[in-house]
């Protein structure tokens, strides 16, 4: 097992671009390539070689906590509506706008990638995770099967419904 030094050298890039293509925020990513870090620094006693290479395993925290966010921040949204439109000590909105930050989006592509992302929200979370790797991490169908725990015909199969499922909400029958 390496020093937890060489895990975040090696790894810390990975999680960045992972929680920011789920997340679209700089600042977020940053924060939960922290907070990722602490998960898998705390759990280094749980990984096991001969289940998965370090990459999957840390693949696997990273999107398990990304996804966790997300939910987090709905279900906050969701009670922040029905108590108040308003922060009762700032006055600042509890539910704005989804905020799209991402540093390889030149300036008049944001508005569009900013759609296209929010339609990539809108898939089951594992359709969106299957997406996610293969066409934005640019991951093998193997590697994204041995990370999400599938067969490689269910991570083909996830993509099959995602393509499904975006094109029907984007309104258009061409593919990815």
């Amino acid at each position: 097992m390496p020093p937890f030094e060489t895990i975040y050298s090696d790894f810390k890039n990975l999680v960045y671009n992972l929680a920011l293509s789920y997340l679209h925020n700089q600042e977020d990513a940053e924060d939960i390539t922290q907070e990722v870090f602490v998960k898998v620094y705390q759990r280094l006693g749980d990984y096991s070689p001969e289940r998965s290479s370090l990459k999957t395993w840390v693949y696997q925290i990273s999107i398990n906590h990304c996804l966790d966010v997300i939910k987090s921040r709905k279900a906050k949204k969701r009670f922040g509506f029905l108590t108040s439109l308003f922060a009762d000590d700032t006055g600042e909105p509890l539910a704005g706008a989804a905020h799209f930050d991402h540093p390889g989006v030149a300036l008049e592509n944001k508005e569009a990638i900013q759609r296209l992302f929010a339609l990539i929200d809108t898939l089951p979370d594992n359709q969106r995770t299957a997406l996610i790797l293969t066409k934005i991490e640019d991951r093998s169908i193997k590697e994204v099967a041995d990370i999400m725990q599938l067969s490689p015909k269910a991570i083909e199969s996830l993509l099959q419904r995602a393509k499904e499922n975006f094109s029907k909400k984007a309104g258009r029958t061409e593919g990815f």
